[in-house]
């Protein structure tokens, strides 16, 4: 996967499967926006780089645990 299909697919996360799909309230498209958001910023500086230049490869189980 290629690292400009990750924020594809998180966009798309929101937009048709929270949005579309579930209906899901503002409060649980904000609840998982800042979940995103801590996650992201965590694996920016634990990884040393920028989040846009996190790859999808990077969030395996090993990273997460």
């Amino acid at each position: 996967m290629s690292t400009s299909c990750f924020p594809s697919l998180i966009q798309r996360f929101f937009t048709d499967r929270l949005l579309n799909q579930l209906g899901a309230s503002p409060h649980t498209i904000a609840a998982y926006r800042d979940t995103f958001r801590l996650l992201f910023q965590f694996a920016a500086k634990s990884l040393g780089r920028t989040p846009s230049q996190l790859r999808m490869e990077d969030l395996d189980v090993a990273f997460l645990a």
